[in-house]
């Protein structure tokens, strides 16, 4: 079993979300749409590092057009890293699971 962390489910989350489209600059715009959070490029680059080194994603290099633009690295999602990718999912929908109600009161009964 491969565990995921927070940044590395939203990176597969993101590559999942854009398809045939997920680059470095399209994944951190992804999650900082999603997330209202601001990544790194560099934790983004890392992260991908890892998640190919452990079967997760695979990379390919393409060339932008016919112009002298710069290369993109494409990143797709592995089987491995979709078992992973769900498994995580799972587990914290089942940690979760009765839980929103409690949380949402204790919330308010912070902020009231």
């Amino acid at each position: 079993m491969t565990y995921l962390g927070e940044f590395e489910q939203l990176i597969l989350f993101s590559i999942v979300a854009l398809g045939d489209q997920a680059y470095g600059v399209a994944i951190r715009e992804s999650i900082e749409e999603r997330t209202g959070r601001a990544v790194s490029s560099g934790s983004i680059y890392t992260a991908l590092g890892r998640m190919q080194e452990r079967g997760l994603v695979s990379s390919r290099v393409e060339r932008a057009g016919e112009g002298p633009g710069r290369p993109r690295k494409l990143y797709e999602l592995q089987p491995a890293g979709s078992r992973a990718l769900l498994s995580a999912w799972d587990t914290m929908q089942s940690m979760a699971a009765g839980l929103v109600p409690r949380l949402e009161r204790m919330v308010e009964a912070a902020d009231g």
